[in-house]
């Protein structure tokens, strides 16, 4: 919405259509101006205002409708109506066309009459009908209704001018309409494969010559700081893409292969610092265990899984709950991804010597009430960490480990004395991402349990016998055919009981930790994966995707 309306003006809207209370706009001022987000984020984060209640007050008070693009029923030969340039220029996306009338969403209604005097001429004799729709909705639309990323490739490529500029361009706008999380440069042998990470799966969107790929390559370098003339080693940089809607910070990293230098750019979404604990699929329950462990004045808090499995994620949004001027929070990271307001953040810098064991020494001295250390890696952080965590800091962090229990052993063969980790850790948290069913192509069926145990063996243990009601995606413009969009996450917990304590000291296997924590309650990643299941939040393939049924 910032491209055209403020959160001022929007509360206006809100509050003389009646579509919202004047203390829960109040609230929501409070929570944009800590969380540096919008009013529209806490709003639909407490379901005080849905989406389609928000598209229609901007619609009304601009005179125009309110349309949900995925919808839309309209052909490729169509959309190709609405040339390229008009299309980004304008921001605007065909909804509906037939015998007499035209309907073009755009996200910018206060252009309404230069939409209106674009288009006559290309829909002669037809009423041309200007309706809203929403940022994100309109990038995905363009994106769906532009031509191919290789087709574009090819007439950048033609054009023999700024080739390496606008081919990074198009692919990053088409990235972040995506909602991309990495995009992959793959060079072959002939030519470079363009993969984008949606929700967890890669995804081929387009090939680049290899003649042209040196180019990009090094304006990526020379974007990221990075050593042109380097070839045969991995490099690491970072750099900020502008845009109208505001910048976007990526991650890159370089890697030499036998065919030529692979980059990663992972793009860092802003969305975060919006999230909620419920956002992030933690029950209730597991919330208030979560809140009692954090709000502990000393002690360590754990989240452990894969890379890319959201744990930072999760950190940050525990985090933003602590943020205010009478808590001083510090962190040391590698790299620091997302900015906490209020918050003093270090990022680790091998050239300087500075690593996560030596900031953190110094981090201690600087009287702060809140610790995150990105990721403990080695021995030396591990210790460091454990005994900040004792002396009077609360201490979050990250640790690669596949499951809660596999987490306590694992610090314990890395030289933490068990009378140490006994006495500071809080609570372990183990987690996984699943791709969400998508919302506008969703629908129920009626599945007998024994294909269900064709893929799940022990599905009557999970869902009971007879027939039992699943959610799938049929595939939409929304989630682009794939029948996802999205991603939760699913978890399981560990609080360090007393009696947890009695057994640490112990060194206990993974399986002993495991069996006790389960007599205190905990479940499974699956367990839990299995109750978003059955909500329709996700399907049992996705599932089985990222987890397995524990061990009998």
């Amino acid at each position: 919405m910032k491209k055209f309306i403020d959160d001022d003006q929007l509360a206006e809207i809100l509050l003389k259509q009646e579509y919202a209370k004047k203390e829960n706009i109040d609230k929501a001022f409070e929570f944009a101006k800590k969380n540096d987000s919008s009013i529209v984020d806490y709003l639909l984060a407490e379901h005080l205002l849905t989406k389609d209640i928000l598209g229609q007050a901007i619609g009304e008070f601009f005179n125009v409708p309110y349309v949900e693009l995925s919808a839309r029923q309209t052909s490729h030969e169509q959309n190709l109506k609405i040339p390229e340039e008009s299309a980004k220029k304008l921001r605007v996306v065909l909804f509906e066309e037939n015998e007499k009338n035209v309907t073009i969403a755009t996200d910018n209604p206060t252009k309404k009459e230069e939409i209106e005097a674009e288009f006559a001429e290309i829909f002669k004799d037809k009423q041309i009908n200007v309706a809203f729709s929403f940022p994100d909705d309109i990038d995905a639309g363009i994106v769906q209704s532009q031509k191919s990323l290789e087709t574009r490739f090819s007439k950048i490529i033609a054009s023999q001018t700024r080739v390496a500029p606008e081919i990074i361009d198009e692919i990053i706008e088409d990235a972040l309409a995506s909602h991309t999380s990495d995009i992959h440069f793959e060079p072959q042998e002939k030519e470079v494969v363009i993969r984008f990470r949606i929700d967890g799966v890669l995804h081929e969107v387009g090939r680049i010559p290899k003649i042209n790929y040196e180019n990009i390559l090094n304006r990526i370098k020379v974007l990221s700081h990075l050593r042109v003339d380097e070839h045969f080693s991995s490099q690491d940089g970072s750099m900020r893409y502008s845009r109208e809607e505001g910048n976007v910070d990526l991650r890159v990293s370089i890697i030499p292969t036998i065919d030529g230098e692979k980059v990663v750019i992972r793009m860092l979404a802003v969305y975060v610092q919006g999230l909620t604990l419920t956002d992030l699929g933690i029950s209730t329950q597991d919330q208030e265990l979560l809140m009692r462990a954090a709000k502990k004045p000393f002690g360590m808090v754990l989240v452990v899984g894969p890379t890319g499995s959201g744990k930072s994620t999760t950190l940050y949004s525990i985090l933003k709950n602590f943020s205010n001027s009478e808590v001083n929070i510090t962190t040391i990271e590698d790299p620091v991804e997302y900015k906490i307001a209020g918050a003093n953040q270090i990022q680790v810098n091998d050239q300087t010597n500075l690593t996560f064991a030596k900031g953190l020494r110094s981090i201690v001295r600087q009287d702060p009430d809140i610790i995150l250390v990105g990721e403990i890696r080695d021995t030396e952080t591990a210790e460091i960490a454990v005994n900040a965590a004792l002396t009077g800091h609360l201490l979050f962090s990250t640790f690669h480990a596949n499951d809660a229990a596999t987490g306590i052993p694992r610090l314990l063969d890395m030289g933490v004395e068990p009378f140490l980790l006994a006495s500071t850790l809080q609570l372990v948290a183990a987690q996984r991402l699943v791709r969400k069913v998508c919302e506008q192509c969703r629908y129920s069926e009626e599945v007998e349990i024994s294909e269900i145990a064709k893929i799940l063996p022990d599905a009557e243990k999970y869902f009971g016998s007879g027939k039992i009601t699943l959610f799938k995606g049929k595939g939409c413009n929304a989630c682009g055919n794939k029948g996802y969009s999205g991603r939760t996450a699913i978890f399981e917990f560990i609080y360090n009981s007393p009696d947890m304590q009695e057994l640490i000291l112990k060194n206990p296997s993974t399986k002993e930790i495991w069996e006790y924590a389960v007599k205190q309650g905990s479940k499974p990643l699956f367990d839990d994966g299995i109750e978003k299941v059955k909500k329709g939040l996700t399907t049992i393939e996705e599932l089985l995707r990222v987890a397995s049924p524990p061990e009998k």
